[in-house]
């Protein structure tokens, strides 16, 4: 099969000719068609995630998969030949990623993909999707608060947005001017990062916010703490210091019932993904290239032929 390799940290992926991958017990083999693109897929590739997960050269990134189930593993009941699943398909260790054209995955990464989205929009859906839905639910997020979503306009922040707006809060929203229209088109209420920002929020929501989640990092936390009444519904993805003012950390986790929410919510009409840019696998270096950027609008997914 072709897959994307990486021969050792700092260096450029490549497409490559690799072996099939075993399919175990518990795992089913998937047909690629889509794998979305994260920025911890180039820190993973950069060597900054050494310390916490092993590396085994040369590996295919990637943790983000949506695809068609070719063979399932002999203790799978959950899924079959045939069906298209959607799936976060982060392991302990880092080898058999998911830029590539066949997958194992363990069935308790995945759920069966959306019908309402595409292939690409599908792929960009599992951890930045997990990711918003399970920082809302650590900051207790319900109908009738308010929350901040910094970096609101990125895959993260624009899919907290619509989640946040389907349980029937009210959401403020930091990006740049570019994207605030797009934020519009969310349901949330757009302000411009940067200093001064504590002030904007204010203007908009006098007596501040119930929560706040940060998906940036930098001040995002100490700007949250002037205008979020309980710091422990303050929740970040991108600063550990976060729990020293009393909130929350949180680190995604593969949840099958936690995706299949998320495609119930799309399958409502109730969220979608931005697919910013689509790029065949043997992009994959530029793919990398434009995350680091930090500027994209949704998410970049790679797709297979």
């Amino acid at each position: 099969m072709k897959a994307v390799t990486i021969n050792a940290y700092g260096e450029k992926p490549q497409l490559t000719e690799e072996p099939e991958p075993k399919v175990g017990p518990d795992s089913v083999l998937i047909r690629t068609r889509a794998a979305g693109v994260n920025p911890v897929d180039w820190k993973v590739a950069a060597g900054y995630l050494d310390q916490v997960l092993y590396c085994h050269f040369p590996f295919v990134p990637g943790w983000d998969v949506a695809g068609v189930v070719e063979q399932v593993g002999p203790a799978v009941t959950e899924f079959a030949p045939g069906d298209e699943v959607i799936g976060y398909n982060r392991q302990d260790h880092v080898q058999q990623g998911t830029y590539a054209e066949l997958v194992t995955a363990p069935v308790r990464t995945l759920a069966h993909k959306p019908a309402s989205l595409s292939w690409a929009q599908a792929a960009g859906l599992p951890l930045a999707g997990l990711t918003a839905y399970q920082s809302l639910r650590a900051a207790g997020v319900g109908k009738g608060d308010t929350v901040l979503v910094h970096a609101a306009a990125g895959g993260v922040g624009s899919l907290a947005v619509q989640i946040a707006v389907a349980w029937g809060a009210r959401v403020i929203g930091t990006a740049s001017e570019r994207n605030h229209d797009f934020l519009r088109s969310l349901g949330a209420e757009p302000v411009t990062y940067g200093d001064g920002l504590p002030g904007r929020v204010r203007a908009l929501a006098p007596d501040g916010v119930d929560a706040a989640l940060d998906f940036v990092g930098g001040a995002a936390v100490a700007q949250s703490q002037e205008v979020t009444g309980s710091p422990e519904r303050i929740v970040s993805i991108a600063d550990f210091q976060v729990a020293a003012v009393g909130g929350r950390y949180v680190f995604v986790r593969p949840d099958t019932a936690d995706l299949t929410a998320l495609a119930e919510l799309a399958d409502a009409g109730k969220l979608t993904v931005h697919v910013d840019k689509e790029l065949p696998l043997a992009e994959a270096a530029e793919a990398f290239r434009i995350s680091q950027e930090g500027r994209t609008r949704g998410k970049v997914v790679l797709t297979v032929s």
